[in-house]
């Protein structure tokens, strides 16, 4: 598992696997999410396989497939209301963790601001330049 801090609350990951539950429970995580396609992984790291043990491990599971597609104004509110429901941290992951960030970033920037969101995905190792424009339309709107 390779956990990194966006906030003390939220962090994203690289793909996790089955064996890395133990240390995701004992790393103090209340609950994990799933931003990872099933298409996208073999039966040991789907959804499933990986809800199994996270609920075995007494953490609430939650899966939110995304893709640049689904990446939607109402995909982007799920995600956080998800880890803002939560008692604790949360991890959240995908293939590398970068969507996990960009969707927190787009959850948000209208109450961080752009600099500020693009800082803390940096500082996890997540470079999102790219996505200002995007984030700045989400200041100019809220």
């Amino acid at each position: 598992m390779d956990a990194r801090c966006i906030t003390p609350r939220y962090f994203v990951s690289p793909q996790i696997s089955v064996e890395d539950v133990p240390a995701i429970a004992e790393a103090g995580f209340k609950a994990v999410i799933c931003n990872r396609p099933d298409a996208e992984v073999p039966p040991s790291h789907q959804a499933e396989a990986i809800r199994a043990a996270v609920e075995a491990a007494g953490l609430r599971f939650e899966v939110l497939p995304l893709t640049h597609q689904t990446m939607t104004p109402d995909n982007v509110g799920r995600q956080r209301d998800m880890a803002e429901s939560c008692e604790g941290p949360v991890l959240a992951y995908c293939a590398s963790g970068t969507r996990c960030s960009v969707v927190w970033a787009l959850g948000h920037a209208g109450d961080l601001g752009v600099d500020e969101v693009l800082t803390k995905t940096l500082e996890a190792g997540y470079q999102l330049d790219g996505l200002r424009p995007t984030l700045e339309q989400i200041c100019d709107k809220g």
